[in-house]
């Protein structure tokens, strides 16, 4: 049976980020794609210029629309930017049992601007972060949630093991903003696994925070480990970084269906 993965997030009118990235992800990766969308964004790949949230009860509706009709095997969850829409989530989380969990602290988009309100990054830490079974934060979001400068690999390793111990989660610090390669470190609680990648040069990123976070909740719907699930997120990112897939007048996104065109 396909496995059914429901990404819970905003929306980006151009189609490279957030729920859309989501979606052709999931599709990409052989799963069926369900979504909840918790705000609606005005951008395109040089910026956002407006965003509003839905109402937090018609977030609620739409999840309970997925839950009592097509239960999901993974779910992942990213743009999540006020309070009361992340305890909606959480709430909905706990009382159906959800599991295979993949929360993207979105924070900040790709382009510099904020997408989570002040308000919101104590209840996102201390409800929704602690019920993933795996984060994936970059160094910027890393810094902000362990409370500390990251600038080399053992700075990525303690701020990885503040953050697990805050959170009690698997924590995947994503190494796109280091210098010289793109290595990106999980630690699961107990080991550190560093995934090792060549820089590519790419200007091309938007909304590959939200590919790699889709692609690990497909692949804890099979029923993989985190380690492996992360392996073959990763691999399929940088594949489609390979292609060199060039649109729009900024950073432009990934060719999710690279290996159907």
């Amino acid at each position: 049976m396909v496995k059914r993965v429901l990404t819970i997030a905003g929306s980006d009118s151009s189609g490279g980020a957030g729920i859309q990235a989501d979606i052709k992800t999931i599709t990409c990766m052989g799963k069926y794609a369900m979504s909840v969308i918790t705000s609606v964004t005005a951008q395109n790949t040089t910026g956002v210029y407006a965003a509003r949230d839905l109402e937090p009860e018609f977030v609620k509706k739409q999840l309970d629309c997925v839950f009592d009709d097509i239960f999901p095997d993974g779910i992942k969850i990213g743009m999540t930017s006020s309070a009361e829409i992340i305890r909606v989530i959480v709430n909905t989380i706990r009382e159906r049992e959800a599991k295979s969990i993949v929360v993207d602290p979105v924070m900040v988009s790709t382009s510099g601007s904020p997408l989570l309100k002040s308000d919101a990054v104590d209840v996102l830490i201390g409800e929704l972060l602690p019920l993933a079974d795996i984060i994936t934060p970059n160094i910027p979001e890393a810094e902000v949630l362990s409370r500390s400068a990251i600038g080399s690999l053992e700075d990525m390793k303690r701020a990885a093991q503040a953050i697990y111990k805050k959170c009690g989660c698997a924590v995947l610090i994503k190494g796109g903003h280091s210098r010289g390669n793109a290595d990106d470190l999980l630690f699961d609680g107990n080991e550190f696994s560093l995934f090792k990648a060549k820089r590519i040069d790419n200007p091309n990123t938007h909304g590959t925070g939200c590919t790699l976070s889709s692609a690990i909740a497909c692949g804890l719907s099979d029923g993989k480990s985190i380690y492996e699930s992360v392996l073959s997120a990763k691999e399929y990112i940088t594949d489609a970084l390979k292609t060199g897939f060039d649109i729009g007048k900024g950073s432009g996104p990934l060719l999710h269906n690279y290996k159907i065109v």
